[in-house]
């Protein structure tokens, strides 16, 4: 089974639709087996959007600093999933990442409608809902970088009854 970091950034916490939105990645069949609610200082936002995701490197300084600063606007939920290709199922269950560009059906094509335009004119950072991430590497580091391994959960679910191979029999 494949694990993957979520976040549901400080928009989702304040309109008060993170359950709704996590009970999508239940009925997919994600496992939850690590989540906390915090609000990360500056130094441990930049080294999730740049010591790993290498944001400022790739967008520049204006749109990382934005980004740092949207993050810090509340409290976050930071949750690891697990499932089968957990990675590329939840960022195509996520939707793009502008969300005007968003296909309907994906949370943030449902639950945000900012484009880069809008938020560049409003000197803001785009709000998209959720952090998901991007490749199983960088989920390896962001994981690690939020969670300790005592914070993280075994356990089975009805749905693994279904999604794990069977035991063959002799």
């Amino acid at each position: 089974m494949e694990r993957t970091l979520i976040i549901f950034k400080p928009d989702a916490v304040m309109r008060g639709i993170v359950g709704e939105v996590l009970s999508r990645f239940e009925k997919a069949g994600f496992k939850i087996i690590g989540a906390k609610m915090l609000q990360p200082n500056y130094d441990h936002y930049h080294q999730h959007y740049e010591g790993i995701g290498t944001l400022k490197t790739r967008k520049g300084e204006e749109i990382f600093e934005s980004q740092l600063a949207n993050m810090q606007q509340g409290p976050v939920i930071a949750m690891v999933l697990e499932g089968v290709d957990a990675v590329d199922t939840v960022r195509k269950m996520v939707g793009d990442t502008e969300p005007k560009s968003a296909q309907p059906g994906t949370i943030r094509g449902d639950y945000a409608h900012v484009s880069y335009n809008q938020a560049n004119t409003s000197g803001r950072s785009v709000s998209n809902v959720l952090h998901a991430s991007a490749s199983a590497k960088e989920a390896s580091q962001e994981i690690n970088h939020w969670f300790s391994d005592s914070e993280l959960y075994e356990y089975q679910t009805v749905h693994e009854k279904f999604t794990q191979p069977r035991a063959s029999k002799k």
